[in-house]
């Protein structure tokens, strides 16, 4: 069997790969491996589970929450809410497990299985490998230890999830949004209620597009995959800027009065100047991939900003910020981790952060993401490729220094092997787009020759 648990958790099409057995099964087996590991020692256990609005969500809920009980964890259900709030829930009420359902920025047909631990924070590799294990072993044929009577888990619904997370987004707030007009796209996905509640609760007036989730749409032509939207609805209604969510609003894009769109890197310089400004940048570092614009690093670079960079995916930027008491960090993608406030990126607070600084300075979103030039940014994927000999190929290696060397200081090449094809990413970034064009081209070229 191959590795269940992928970067973020279990993901597969709805009742294909993600069967109500499977997450009956890993839920079973996530109780037993956290009792074992002494999480339940001494107490009753209980876990949060909520889910973003797919349809397949309300089937995976019942098998989750029936895992659960069955194993003698009592549950709150606190439905339809945002990954981060999850965490965020299962932190504040010391609950011993998380659970959401949620596929993320992925089509409709996705769903996904992602355990919290203690404290929101994410699981540990090392139990996730348990789990597996266990469940594997179970699902074979060696039966389940099961309470009885009064041991089973009690299941209950906890409505006032809903009304805490967004009292917690309110609190951490720097300042408020008196003034502001901000255009929302929820993506038709879990921050369809939380998103517009808070906005308006900090005081902008708020326009919503893509909050009607049926089941069916999330995702959508909508949300943060999906611009287009939002920077027409910006620009129609006249507001100062746009936030557009994922499925399940755990990252964050914006977009200007102008309709431009915003990434995670230029959100990222936003915020690390706002939290140097107040005080509360961590070690005045960020932390942010090797995918980063070059120009978000020219940028800190010149602001006195101190940047760590980490291999891609949100799981190491967190991994960083933990093991040297950073604060902030994150990806291009939106994924923004403010850990003073947030156990795992949070779209909404992200949005509500950028749009606290727009309302503190006076001055527009395009004038505060002028602090850094987007360089052009070139990517080309090389298929059918040995990608292991790409550190080793001295070909390569002499056509990549010619390419430095070519672009200066003003320029970066990344070659990077694929870990899931068999390809290897060329990504070349430049001053000058028909530069970076005719480099990613020309080692495009000779990745194909000498890794053929």
């Amino acid at each position: 069997m191959g590795r269940l648990f992928g970067t973020d958790g279990v993901r597969g099409v709805a009742n294909a790969d993600l069967t109500a057995e499977l997450a009956l099964g890993l839920s079973v087996a996530a109780a037993h491996v956290l009792a074992e590991a002494g999480t339940f020692a001494g107490h009753r256990p209980t876990a949060v589970v909520g889910r973003d609005p797919r349809a397949s969500g309300e089937f995976l809920e019942a098998a989750v929450v029936a895992g659960l009980a069955s194993a003698g964890v009592d549950v709150l259900r606190v439905g339809v809410l945002p990954t981060p709030a999850v965490a965020y829930l299962t932190g504040a009420l010391g609950a011993d497990l998380g659970v959401m359902l949620s596929a993320s920025h992925n089509a409709m047909p996705d769903n996904g299985i992602k355990f919290f631990a203690r404290g929101g924070h994410k699981l540990a590799d090392e139990l996730e490998d348990r789990i597996e294990q266990v469940y594997e072993q179970h699902r074979t044929g060696e039966p389940w230890e099961r309470p009885t009577g009064s041991g089973v888990g009690r299941v209950s619904d906890y409505d006032e999830g809903f009304d805490k997370y967004v009292a917690h987004l309110i609190a951490v707030l720097p300042n408020r949004l008196d003034g502001l007009k901000v255009v929302l796209d929820e993506a038709h996905g879990a921050a369809s209620r939380v998103s517009p509640e808070a906005f308006a609760r900090a005081g902008a007036e708020v326009v919503t597009i893509g909050a009607e989730p049926d089941g069916l749409n999330i995702n959508d032509g909508c949300g943060s995959t999906h611009l287009e939207m939002l920077k027409a609805a910006v620009v129609e209604h006249g507001a100062d800027l746009g936030v557009a969510h994922d499925g399940d609003a755990d990252r964050c894009l914006a977009v200007d009065a102008q309709g431009n769109e915003i990434d995670g890197d230029q959100i990222l310089a936003v915020l690390a100047l706002a939290m140097r400004e107040a005080g509360t940048l961590r070690g005045n570092t960020v932390v942010a991939t090797v995918m980063s614009n070059l120009g978000f690093k020219l940028a800190m670079e010149r602001e006195g900003v101190e940047l760590v960079q980490t291999a891609v995916g949100d799981r190491y930027v967190l991994e960083a910020m933990k093991a040297h008491g950073f604060g902030l960090g994150g990806e291009q993608s939106g994924h923004v981790i403010v850990l003073d406030h947030a156990t795992t990126g949070d779209g909404t607070l992200t949005g509500l952060m950028l749009a606290a600084r727009v309302a503190a300075t006076g001055r527009t979103l395009a004038d505060l993401v002028g602090v850094m030039e987007r360089l052009p940014q070139v990517l080309v994927n090389v298929p059918d490729v040995d990608k292991s000999r790409v550190q080793t190929s001295a070909e390569l290696s002499h056509a990549v220094a010619e390419a430095e060397r070519e672009l200066g200081s003003t320029g970066r090449v990344l070659l990077r092997p694929s870990g899931t094809e068999p390809l290897v990413r060329v990504m070349v970034e430049a001053a000058d787009i028909e530069q970076a064009r005719c480099v990613a081209g020309r080692l495009a070229d000779v990745v194909k020759s000498a890794l053929g």
